[in-house]
């Protein structure tokens, strides 16, 4: 059953509900995933999604603050949802598709301006999310699972605009990109996307402090698509949506794609 998929962090998903439908009108992913929703789950417009297909969702939400959920054409169960590093954040939720593939849909901490713990909290929590996430899959591997969503860190000195100048940023810290890489490597995750497109400056993000955004390009990639090795093979097609940072009223980030053939 081959499917495509989408993560977006949508920033908003009761604001930015044109421009969501514009997503699944004009690309028609089989699933889309979104982050930092900002929603009470039965505030989604579901209703207003399952006009275009839409009628299946999982997710996790909490008032103006984080929120993922998963949208679906295909059929699908929630497979659980982990409050990693306990902060009591909406930022996991676990779908299955009636062919048993499992979608993790993460929503990592930002971590702050400050990449310091103790001179800021919100530093910590993400590494002790990361940490969190890096234990859970080492003691349960996943197979036949794709993992999305906004992580929050551009890992490769391609990821970002400028490597010597962000090494010192929250997002492409090294202690961030040693936290990220520790996540992949417990659970043998395959980056999708590098796995696709290995070569060459990609990104899925542009700050809103940017007046012109696009000739500035200053980017980053910090929203990913991997699959657990058993079905890496079977992932093509990714890219980035890169016109929808230009939409109106649009999010800061960028949807990635990729296609399973499963």
């Amino acid at each position: 059953m081959p499917f495509t998929l989408a993560t977006w962090n949508i920033n908003s998903v009761r604001l930015r509900e044109p421009i969501v439908r514009k997503l699944l009108q004009e690309e028609g992913p089989d699933v889309l995933c979104l982050q930092e929703c900002k929603s009470p789950v039965d505030k989604i417009p579901l209703e207003s999604f399952a006009e275009l297909g839409y009628g299946h969702m999982v997710a996790r939400g909490q008032k103006g603050y984080n929120g993922v959920a998963i949208l679906s054409k295909l059929p699908i169960e929630e497979a659980g949802a982990f409050d990693f590093a306990d902060l009591g954040h909406a930022r996991h939720i676990a779908g299955r598709l009636e062919n048993g593939t499992v979608i993790h849909n993460f929503y990592v901490p930002a971590g702050g301006d400050k990449p310091d713990r103790e001179v800021n909290d919100k530093f910590g929590q993400k590494l002790d999310y990361l940490t969190d996430m890096r234990d859970w899959f080492q003691d349960n591997r996943p197979e036949k699972s794709i993992l999305v969503g906004d992580l929050n860190i551009a890992p490769r000195e391609d990821d970002v605009w400028n490597h010597k100048q962000l090494l010192k940023i929250v997002s492409h810290t090294p202690i961030e990109v040693e936290h990220l890489g520790n996540v992949q490597e417990e659970g043998n995750w395959v980056d999708v996307t590098r796995a696709d497109i290995p070569e060459g400056l990609l990104y899925s993000w542009w700050s809103y402090r940017a007046k012109d955004w696009d000739a500035a390009d200053k980017g980053r990639r910090l929203d990913h698509i991997w699959a657990s090795k058993d079905i890496s093979a079977a992932a093509h097609g990714s890219r980035i949506l890169r016109d929808a940072r230009g939409w109106e009223k649009p999010s800061d980030h960028a949807p990635v794609f990729a296609t399973f053939d499963l």
